[in-house]
């Protein structure tokens, strides 16, 4: 099986960000494989960038996480309700991660709609915002801080891997897609690193 290893994380995590893209996030859970192609992400460096928690190499409880081997998750809490994944990168004591803000489902689907919204129907609406922000990739994926510090260079419950073949499974067919690059979402606080053009989506060509 073709996982992501750790030197794919070892490098620059602007680079990284972008080569995450299109790349398939696999999570085990209660004996399924779900799975889902990533869509958006976005960089944090702590070393220069004051969006990140470890701006200026701050270590703290929270961001210890941060500074340990690339290949590493990092999860943690927003607005006391949503969990959000990050992958470490760059060498073990240089804060910085690539924060997982979309996707799109490719297999599990009908598990990933149930873990969002429990017994509601699943309308177009539903669908749409299925994945569609990091707060509910977490929770379609039953993704919480107790996967914090969790290695996702091995064979494990949550990892990243090139295409759903190495799982067994059909390749999706894709249409024509492009990158877009752009300002972060909701770090309006964090003075000229606001427009650092560090996220990084998919659209699809006309």
């Amino acid at each position: 099986m073709a996982i992501l290893s750790q030197g794919f994380y070892l490098g620059d995590t602007v680079d990284i960000a972008r080569r995450l893209l299109g790349k398939y996030l696999v999570r085990r859970i209660d004996g399924q494989t779900l799975v889902c192609r990533l869509t958006e992400t976005e960089a944090y460096v702590g070393r220069c960038d004051k969006a990140c928690h470890a701006y200026n190499y701050r270590r703290t409880a929270r961001t210890d996480a941060l500074f340990q081997p690339p290949g590493r998750a990092y999860v943690y809490l927003i607005y006391g309700m949503y969990d959000c994944l990050n992958i470490v990168t760059e060498p073990e004591g240089e804060p910085a991660a690539v924060l997982l803000r979309g996707a799109q489902a490719i297999s599990g689907g009908n598990t990933m709609a149930r873990l969002r919204y429990g017994d509601k129907p699943l309308t177009a609406a539903r669908q749409k915002n299925l994945l569609n922000g990091p707060g509910k990739l977490c929770r379609a994926l039953a993704v919480t801080r107790a996967e914090n510090r969790m290695d996702l260079t091995v064979d494990g419950p949550l990892f990243l891997c090139d295409s759903p073949a190495d799982l067994g499974l059909p390749c999706p067919a894709l249409p024509r897609e492009r990158i877009c690059t752009g300002p972060r979402i909701g770090v309006d606080y964090a003075q000229e690193a606001k427009d650092f053009p560090w996220r990084f989506w998919l659209e699809t060509e006309e």
